[in-house]
């Protein structure tokens, strides 16, 4: 009788992951269908803003003593003379074949621009992460472990004093203290070479760290003190298990679904708000051609930095919910 209890209990189990993996495929495949209407959006809201900027971007090109003949044929010869709708149609026409035209300014293709500039983006959004994950975890196991105690009251502290840092003001307190001072880093730039870029975005990541870690350290304090309690946690320590063992295998685990919520959330917000980051350390990096773009009216490039950062958040709030469904499949991907 137990035998056959065993066998249906596995083929249940079995068809219960095989139907959660088809309906997570299922809804993958609809979040990613509803992700084309609001990049659509974003080329739609982009457009209108850019040609809504005072300015002429001919004339920005130019210079101030540009003639009108001058301007009048390079508003010709870049399709600006032309109504909204026909230069919107020709734009959108261009973005569904993969090409986001050529920048106003530069003279090259928008696409190899914004490549140019990635790459200090990227590693500025992944050393903060890791910077971030590597601050947060141990001080929220910290906290978590010593509730109500010293400990804890200082890191609640030291969380709602780095909630209230404003980034610029970090930034340069940073740079006074280890680029300046000490000269362990470097003042700004991206440098050459993987060592080089390592060593210039310590103090633009840690800036960002600062800001990001208090909402993980809080919430990965509250999700384990929370687990800690739980059921399945005193009977792993009445097994003889470690308290490290525990901690790792069954507290951290069930507690960092929260945690890579506000960690996804925060990546999408850095990955379009990269720009008081980047401006103050110099960074050559998206927010920093953003910035310049803007007030050259280059409207290409501009456009085309707001699609690239739409797509982005779009797939980083999509890994999230992803990575959240796997973790606790109960969660699901809605």
């Amino acid at each position: 009788m137990a035998q056959p209890l065993t066998t249906a209990l596995l083929r249940t189990r079995v068809r219960v992951r095989e139907s959660g993996g088809a309906g997570r495929g299922k809804a993958l495949t609809l979040r990613v269908l509803q992700a084309i209407p609001i990049a659509f959006g974003v080329t739609i809201l982009t457009f209108l803003l850019m040609h809504a900027i005072p300015g002429d971007p001919a004339r920005a090109a130019l210079g101030d003593r540009a003639t009108p003949l001058a301007i009048a044929s390079l508003r010709s010869e870049w399709g600006l003379d032309r109504p909204l709708a026909v230069q919107y149609w020709r734009y959108l026409g261009r973005v569904l074949h993969g090409d986001l035209g050529s920048s106003l300014f530069y003279g090259q293709s928008t696409l190899s621009i914004i490549g140019s500039y990635a790459p200090a983006t990227a590693w500025l959004i992944v050393v903060s992460c890791l910077m971030s994950v590597i601050i947060s975890v141990p001080v929220a196991a910290a906290a978590a472990l010593t509730k109500s105690r010293v400990v804890d009251q200082i890191i609640r502290l030291g969380c709602q004093i780095g909630l209230g840092a404003p980034a610029p003001w970090v930034g340069l307190i940073l740079v006074l203290t280890f680029a300046i001072k000490v000269r362990w880093f470097p003042v700004g730039g991206f440098g050459n070479g993987p060592v080089a870029h390592l060593s210039a975005m310590i103090l633009p990541s840690l800036t960002v760290a600062i800001g990001i870690a208090p909402l993980l350290i809080r919430a990965l304090r509250a999700e384990m003190l929370q687990v800690l309690g739980s059921d399945y946690v005193t009977t792993a320590r009445s097994k003889g298990l470690s308290e490290s063992r525990v901690l790792t295998r069954h507290v951290l685990r069930n507690a960092a679904v929260s945690a890579i919520t506000i960690l996804g959330l925060n990546i999408a917000g850095l990955v379009s708000g990269s720009v008081i980051v980047e401006s103050v350390f110099a960074v050559p990096g998206l927010g920093n051609l953003l910035v310049s773009s803007i007030s050259r009216r280059d409207f290409p490039v501009v456009q085309g930095l707001a699609l690239v950062f739409a797509v982005l958040v779009i797939i980083v709030n999509l890994l999230t919910d992803f990575v959240r469904a796997v973790l606790d499949p109960r969660v699901g991907l809605r």
